[in-house]
């Protein structure tokens, strides 16, 4: 056992330290919620009654109060495939609890959106404050003081961090994460991207494309590249909230259900009512919230968590910022390719050793925090252990000793880079990040005039007119929080990488987000501060020479410093007045810097307590 690596140890000790005063805050806050808060013991006969009035067969003993009652937080609805297999879990896990003497009650319901569905549409501005919307729901679930333990059941891009976020508030209770695996593998990923590319060409047209991608997402389950939602269950696992190695486990098969009943007995037993106490909020700590950035970077995951995993931090108290990101970026390799990353999906990376192989290599090199409290054991040891059925039961067994694959997984002593691959960029033009894990060594420096846009369809309508067809910075800025949402602009990539393929050094640069399954183009993506409001972006002009640098850390407009001083901010486009986006003014109007979490509900939680 290797001892754990001082760069790590020295960027745990300054997040503990950073986060001191608001860490004890929180941790008096759940103490609170434990001893004095509102419980189930301490609700009138008439708030009880309600309670349990429809609990059928389960009321006598929700009555008696003599056993945990189990709160289940969904995301279920069935017009998402990651989430259509939610629907038969609450009945299931009410029996798995009757199998241990406790009760179980859905709780309530969070709305689940899909990036897949509104990317490059207007809904896709609702996206990430959908995150927050999803924390209230979670809150407003367990509000009613009638549960002792919660299973959360989501799984996508923003569903798993705002359960979190609003169950974090009631961390006094033990919570385990329940997934619902990905969908069996369809249409080859290379295949896809070919025909997407035709696509954006014109050589293909929208019967041929729907046809593909029709192929690629086909079933019940996550779609199975390695973006957003699979990197949160990859989160969840080297974090320890889930069973051991729970996450890849494909939906309808008896393991899966397996998992999702040893969960149920497993939340039974870590409540305070016995001698292995597991709350929430003691769990995730400021090792395990280390543990999640090292394991983003080790698998190449979405860069979407620079932006979630410091809002989940600050709901337990905790402050990281994308220097921690870095710092660690500069120590953690690279053990996995799956796609975009690589040619195989998420089941590939299942079958070459999983979760289990990751978290066994970095525990065994000293990449990895082990003394973390899991849902499941006394520290992170059994979480490098695979499930499996013999005779109908689930066991764990040790992680393989090699890779099954090589192309997919890699040991530490001969990684696929010796770095994590996300880099931290700063300049005249602020700070942003970039993932360059997919991207060629010759790409991460890009210095070519830049071509300024205020929308990606204007982006598209520019490439079809063949203006794009040089070396250029792509500018699309009032894309961050406060302008419309930060929505993700993955539609771009197809075309982009088209300039690319063409022979052009092309590069993104944006205030907004790129989709977790971003790839092979060079984008610095959540620029902060943002064009809205007065962030250095706002100064560009079209022609300006930018200088995107990757190898350096650099993002700056290679402008004379007088001209730059001199230059005023751009009119801003109109707020956005449909889809229901209109609605979310209160949250843009609030919310806070990208690297804090873009959160509007944390920054005014914060300023009021």
């Amino acid at each position: 056992m290797n001892d754990l690596h001082p760069v790590i140890v020295a960027v745990t000790e300054r997040i503990v330290k950073r986060s001191a005063p608001r860490r004890q805050k929180y941790l008096d806050l759940i103490k609170r919620g434990r001893d004095a808060g509102t419980n189930r013991d301490q609700l009138s006969c008439g708030n009880l009654a309600h309670g349990f009035a429809a609990a059928e067969e389960d009321k006598p003993v929700i009555r008696s109060g003599r056993a945990m009652n189990i709160g289940i937080v969904t995301s279920y609805n069935d017009m998402l495939s990651a989430h259509q297999p939610y629907g038969r879990y609450p009945e299931a896990i009410k029996i798995a609890a009757r199998e241990v003497g406790a009760t179980a009650q859905v709780a309530g319901g969070v709305p689940a959106m899909c990036d897949g569905v509104t990317q490059g549409q207007a809904g896709m501005d609702l996206s990430l404050f959908s995150r927050d919307t999803i924390a209230l729901a979670t809150a407003v679930s367990l509000s009613h003081a009638m549960f002792e333990g919660v299973l959360l059941l989501g799984i996508c891009d923003k569903i798993v961090p705002g359960l979190l976020i609003g169950a974090l508030r009631f961390g006094h209770l033990p919570t385990i994460l329940v997934p619902g695996g990905p969908m069996p593998s369809g249409l080859a990923n290379k295949e896809k991207v070919r025909i997407r590319q035709l696509y954006a060409e014109g050589k293909v047209g929208k019967a041929e494309l729907l046809e593909a991608e029709a192929a690629s997402y086909h079933g019940a389950g996550t779609c199975t590249f390695y973006g957003t939602a699979n990197s949160n269950q990859m989160m969840m696992e080297i974090m320890g909230l889930h069973m051991p190695n729970a996450a890849f486990v494909n939906p309808g098969t008896k393991l899966r259900g397996e998992l999702t009943r040893a969960a149920t007995h497993r939340v039974a037993s870590i409540g305070w009512d016995g001698d292995d106490y597991r709350p929430l909020g003691e769990c995730v700590d400021e090792k395990a919230i280390v543990n999640a950035i090292i394991g983003l970077l080790a698998t190449g995951g979405s860069t979407n968590h620079a932006i979630h995993l410091p809002a989940i931090a600050r709901a337990a108290g905790i402050s990281i910022d994308w220097t921690d990101f870095a710092e660690l970026s500069d120590v953690i390799p690279l053990l996995a390719r799956v796609y975009p990353n690589g040619s195989g999906d998420v089941n590939n990376f299942q079958a070459a050793g999983g979760m289990a192989w990751i978290i066994t290599q970095l525990l065994d090199n000293g990449l990895l925090h082990r003394d973390i409290k899991t849902v499941a054991r006394q520290n992170l040891t059994d979480y490098g252990k695979e499930p499996t059925l013999e005779n109908d039961a689930l066991v764990w067994k040790d992680a393989p000793s090699q890779s099954r694959d090589l192309d997919m997984l890699r040991p530490a002593s001969d990684p696929f880079s010796a770095d994590g691959g996300m880099r931290l960029l700063s300049g005249n033009l602020g700070r942003c990040i970039m993932k360059v894990s997919a991207v060629e060594p010759a790409r991460w420096t890009i210095e070519a005039p830049a071509r300024i846009f205020h929308d990606q369809d204007d982006v598209l309508r520019a490439f079809k007119a063949g203006e794009l067809e040089r070396d250029v910075i792509v500018v699309v800025r009032f894309q961050g929080p406060r302008a419309n949402g930060m929505p993700e602009l993955h539609k771009l990539t197809p075309s982009l990488g088209v300039l690319q393929d063409r022979g052009f050094k092309v590069a993104l640069l944006t205030d907004g987000r790129m989709s977790g399954a971003s790839g092979k183009v060079p984008a610095a993506i959540h620029l902060s501060p943002e064009a809205l409001g007065g962030g250095p972006i706002g100064k560009l002009r079209d022609g300006d020479i930018v200088r995107v640098c990757a190898q350096d850390g650099v993002v700056e407009a290679l402008v004379e410093p007088v001209e730059w001083a001199s230059r005023s901010d751009p009119v801003p486009p109109p707020p956005p007045y449909d889809t229901g986006r209109e609605l979310f003014a209160l949250f843009r109007n609030h919310s806070d810097l990208a690297e804090e979490g873009a959160s509007p509900i944390l920054a005014a939680m914060e300023a009021e307590v």
